[in-house]
């Protein structure tokens, strides 16, 4: 149980730090920390996150930087996504489940490193300072919606969903670049609408992980969520005195190192024929 609240601390202070990865790492923290396989260790990550992105969403909505009307577009596309994945997840066997794992980790973390590297992530804001298709409106507050803004929002949240449904993840990842790309919110904004998404996605495939048969752990979930959400308070406090590109770095390097080791794990790169 320690150890459980322990690994759940650690996500939920990725969570709170960057806006995105919890999901990521909760698979993997659950796989090799706690011996889960992964048909048990998703739906458990995805409760977690649920919850640490739930009670993050209440904070932002307390601080006025959700973006509810972008969250709640990107959340209901993310809907059929999130059908599709838990139909895939039926039909997929665990071991390529964990290649497909490590393959998204890892692009995860090559896409965290070239934000690191973005100027405008180093100074804290998303597009700021330039033209940005979904771009604020001064005067009203609220963002301008253009078809490249909706194509690009709406196809990140089909995505989140269907990795959601499919790998365990909250989706983070894709949300979080997305909302850098054609917004010019700032990280704070970009962080509380990214939670706000996760929250209803991941909730919506825990749903559907318990129709499928899926039952939780309880013993092992409610110890590592409850970890979580005070990883989650934890790295909101954290996240106003560090850089975002140093967080962003170092989530990035362990994510590589994370799905290296989830590939080996897999049996299908340099174990052919082993199981998971």
């Amino acid at each position: 149980m320690l150890l459980s609240v322990a690994l759940g601390i650690l996500v939920g202070l990725i969570m709170g730090l960057t806006g995105a990865g919890g999901g990521v790492m909760a698979v993997p923290l659950l796989i090799f920390g706690l011996g889960l396989p992964i048909a048990d260790a998703a739906p458990v990550a995805l409760l977690t996150v649920c919850l640490a992105a739930a009670l993050g969403t209440g904070l932002g909505l307390r601080t006025a930087h959700v973006r509810y009307r972008a969250a709640a577009f990107m959340a209901a596309l993310g809907m059929p996504g999130a059908l599709l994945g838990a139909w895939l997840g039926r039909r997929i066997a665990n071991p390529p489940l964990l290649l497909a794992f490590a393959a998204v980790l890892a692009i995860t973390s090559v896409r965290m490193l070239l934000l690191a590297s973005a100027s405008a992530l180093r100074h804290g804001r998303g597009t700021a300072g330039r033209s940005a298709p979904c771009a604020v409106d001064r005067a009203s507050g609220r963002l301008r919606w253009t078809p490249v803004c909706a194509y690009a929002l709406g196809g990140a949240g089909f995505i989140a969903g269907t990795l959601s449904a499919l790998l365990g993840v909250g989706g983070g990842f894709v949300i979080v670049p997305a909302l850098l790309r054609v917004t010019d919110l700032d990280m704070a904004s970009i962080v509380a609408t990214s939670l706000a998404v996760i929250a209803v996605i991941s909730g919506a495939s825990v749903l559907m992980a318990g129709v499928a048969g899926h039952a939780l752990p309880w013993v092992i979930a409610l110890p590592f969520a409850a970890g979580a959400l005070l990883g989650l308070t934890g790295g909101r406090h954290a996240a106003r005195h560090l850089p975002a590109a140093h967080v962003q770095r170092a989530f990035a390097l362990l994510g590589l190192l994370v799905a290296a080791l989830m590939a080996y794990r897999s049996g299908l790169v340099w174990a052919p024929g082993a199981g998971a």
